[in-house]
């Protein structure tokens, strides 16, 4: 059999630039990626599915499931002043959650899932493989080859390329977009503190109930001992206790919806009539601003729906609809009516409603459920806060923090110990502060309502631009869900200054460190890009570089993905030595959920073979973790090895035109002459050049015929003597050469600026980890050059 030679589309002058096996030999992948690209889509057995449909509801629906706890007292703080009132907010209440979390959220929002995984990043992520509004430019076109990087493409008179050339037009609208991101995940933050809060403040507060002399101090000690024991609870992780969770919420929503029933039948059955959406009417006539405020509290019976949508990334959105259809949302209305139908009997008991509508022989067990379901509804927004922070960090939005995984099963399950004692000192602040839970439920709405709308803005862009919907469809589920939200919004707004206010000051801090911590990552990336050394003065210096070459490997850090950083001039002008094999890493996050192993590094070489200087770039995606293990340094000169073995390879088959690589081919650039021999390899993958930084993917030789192999033997000792040479450089020493670039605001910045460089982001800086410690870079093995430039 023979190879064939792959022309590039971008430069097919270059005959011979690139090549892969015969199909035979080598087959196309299109089906793995397909696999790759919608596991969330698998069809699975119905078995499977009702068992995925199980674990959803202690994963998913924890938060939503306690709603009924506290949504009456926060909707009538004041008391009753009308039992029709009632029948007004159950109505509010049944077709809230029938438009935001059924209909919305469950069979629209999730669907918009990046190959499972959800939440405000997710999107983001998305829109960035669909149109150019990424703030740091550092994709390369090798990476949309990735079997993770679907996207779809459209025509470009179509209202979707309109819409992308619009969003790519400005780069204030790239930082619009971000901001409205950022402050999504800022409110997403806040559920994180104000859910345990509200959730076990509500749930302690049943002690109270059964012993009405005790003081409310009491009730708040007893919420602070169990989320002191939760957050400390948060480094081993929800595998290890995440077996409890569903059998937990489901009879959760047996009992409360059970309750429910009988209290329908035993108080008030004529509350059912709240399913006619004229009592909403009357409701707001007869209430005025009291009823439009108290929307505030209605807003309570659907908070969760975001959590839902963060914590996607392990079920299948069948067995989430499936869970939400059949369990959740009946379960919930049965709640909601039962209290409805009680509170019409005894509307003095409003404060408590929840616990008093439980018939006194089943009210301590009830008690006990309800207790371990509002840890549970916390134990679901704290991971969906670590899993958010996550992807910021990947994205370069927020400070470089310890990751632990805490799962051997599940990439999501993650912690982070900086945020988690974070979130715990918070928690119990506002849960001390505030001590009821009627201001809590202002804070909580209002971070509630305002996530909501976030997400609404940005599913109106993924309708346009990922799904194509037609501009008909896209203005109908904008408006509804602007409207319905909007008018929730107005009405927390009457409380900002009742507790709504908490969420605000915690997003505004959230935000403002997370924008200058990105602000000062795309400076810094613009800084590199633009000091970036000529390869001209590169090859001017000889291969020795003008300097004595020691043995050893010599990884230099960069975050540029191409070109020879500014560190390494510094390096090198400054020390009269350098390291035999130089290899500058870069370390880059695409906007993918996960890079697959075989597919992570990229090998290429720099310069001519007697430099002995090459590229690696390894890739990760936002919810791929770098571990702290020796696996990378390992995994990175294993690619380096197959790189040289399959370089020499390719060139001894440069002597037919069949065969032909650009290996002996030189190319002008601008910055001088270079004699280009290499491409790049993964384990699977490999990458060669087509210009001085211009890589191109192609199919590696799995298998090699004879013929090929016998024309290869002619370099056969030159692979060999170079494999000889890194191996010996190896066991001579490597060592890491980080730079440690130091932002400054120029003397001309605003006074604004000087306090978010000099002091804001100087101490992030200082406080987050560094990169050797992220790269577990031994201490004797690192050597830092420093560097100052200003902004």
């Amino acid at each position: 059999m023979a190879a064939r030679v792959e022309i590039d589309e971008d430069n097919e002058t270059n005959k011979g630039s690139m090549w892969v096996l015969d199909q035979k030999l080598d087959q196309p992948m299109d089906e793995e990626a397909g696999r790759l690209r919608n596991m969330y889509r698998e069809k699975f057995s119905s078995l499977l599915l009702l068992r995925f449909a199980f674990q959803s509801l202690g994963v998913v629906y924890g938060d939503l499931g306690t709603s009924p706890l506290y949504v009456f007292y926060n909707t009538f703080p004041h008391g009753i002043d009308d039992p029709e009132d009632i029948i007004g907010a159950l109505s509010l209440i049944i077709y809230s959650l029938t438009l935001i979390p059924l209909l919305k959220y469950v069979f629209i929002v999730c669907r918009a899932n990046d190959s499972g995984q959800g939440g405000t990043f997710a999107l983001y992520s998305l829109l960035c493989r669909h149109a150019k509004v990424i703030t740091i430019p550092n994709q390369h076109r090798t990476d949309e080859e990735l079997t993770t990087y679907s996207r779809s493409t459209f025509h470009e008179k179509s209202f979707a390329a309109k819409t992308k050339r619009w969003l790519e037009h400005q780069t204030f609208r790239k930082n619009a977009l971000l901001m409205l991101v950022l402050v999504g995940t800022c409110m997403v933050i806040g559920d994180g503190i104000l859910t345990p809060a509200i959730s076990v403040l509500s749930a302690s507060g049943g002690i109270k109930v059964d012993h009405p002399h005790m003081s409310n101090g009491v009730v708040v000690l007893v919420a602070v001992v169990i989320l002191v024991g939760l957050f400390s609870l948060q480094h081993y992780g929800t595998d290890r206790v995440g077996w409890l969770f569903a059998p937990i919420v489901l009879l959760w929503f047996l009992l409360i919806g059970g309750i429910g029933m009988l209290n329908i039948w035993k108080y008030d059955s004529s509350v059912l009539k709240a399913f006619s959406p004229v009592y909403i009417y009357r409701y707001f006539r007869r209430g005025g601003r009291d009823g439009w405020t108290s929307l505030g509290g209605i807003m309570l019976s659907i908070t969760g729906t975001e959590a839902l949508f963060a914590d996607l990334a392990h079920f299948p959105v069948s067995a989430i609809q499936i869970a939400f259809t059949v369990v959740v949302f009946p379960c919930l209305l049965l709640a909601y009516s039962g209290q409805a139908a009680y509170l019409m009997n005894h509307q003095d008991h409003v404060v408590d409603a929840f616990y008093r509508s439980i018939p006194d022989s089943i009210y301590w067990p009830v008690f006990i459920v309800a207790t371990a379901a509002a840890i549970v509804a916390s134990q679901a927004t704290i991971s969906a806060t670590f899993s958010i922070i996550k992807q910021a960090l990947a994205l370069g939005c927020f400070p470089r923090v310890k990751v632990v995984h805490t799962s051997k099963k599940f990439l999501g399950q993650i912690y982070i110990p900086d945020i988690n004692w974070i979130l715990m000192i918070l928690c119990i602040a506002v849960t001390a502060g505030f001590k009821n839970q009627s201001q809590i439920g202002n804070a909580y709405g209002t971070a509630v309502v305002i996530v909501m709308l976030a997400t609404t803005l940005l599913m109106t862009l993924i309708m346009i631009l990922v799904w194509r919907c037609h501009w008909i469809l896209v203005l109908i589920f904008t408006a509804l869900s602007l409207v319905v939200e909007c008018t929730y919004f107005s009405a927390v707004l009457f409380k900002v200054d009742q507790g709504g206010w908490v969420p605000l000051v915690i997003a505004a801090a959230f935000l403002v460190i997370m924008y200058v911590w990105h602000y000062g990552t795309v400076k810094r990336y613009e800084f590199e890009m633009h000091s970036k050394v000529s390869m001209a003065w590169i090859l001017g210096l000889g291969p020795s570089l003008g300097l004595v070459r020691v043995p050893g490997i010599g990884l230099v850090y960069t975050e540029l993905a191409s070109g020879v950083p500014h560190i390494f001039s510094h390096f090198i002008t400054n020390l009269p030595a350098i390291h035999s094999v130089v290899v500058f890493v870069c370390v880059k996050y695409l906007p993918v959920y996960t890079v697959p192993e075989e597919e992570r590094f990229l090998v290429k070489r720099i310069g001519p073979k007697n430099f002995h200087m090459f590229r690696c770039v390894a890739r990760y995606g936002y919810k791929d973790l770098h571990k702290k293990d020796e696996n990378f340094e390992k995994k990175l000169f294993d690619s380096l090895f197959l790189f040289v073995r399959l370089e020499a390879m390719m060139e001894g088959c440069s002597d037919s035109d069949e065969y032909s690589l650009y290996g002996q081919q030189t190319l002008q650039s601008t910055d001088g002459l270079l004699n280009n021999n290499g491409n790049s390899t993964s384990s699977n993958q490999d990458l060669t050049m087509s210009s001085v930084d211009s890589i191109v993917p192609v199919k590696s030789p799995l298998h090699v015929n004879s013929t090929v192999m016998s024309s290869s033997q002619m370099s056969s000792h030159t692979e060999t003597d170079e494999l000889e040479f890194l191996n010996s450089c190896r066991d001579a020493g490597v060592v890491h050469i980080l730079g440690n670039t130091v932002v400054r605001a120029s003397r001309g910045s605003k006074f604004y600026k000087k306090i978010a460089i000099d002091y804001i982001y100087a101490f992030l800086r200082k406080i987050c980890r560094e990169n050797s410690v992220i790269f577990n870079v031994p201490h004797e093995s690192l050597l830092n050059v420093g560097q100052i430039f200003y902004v």
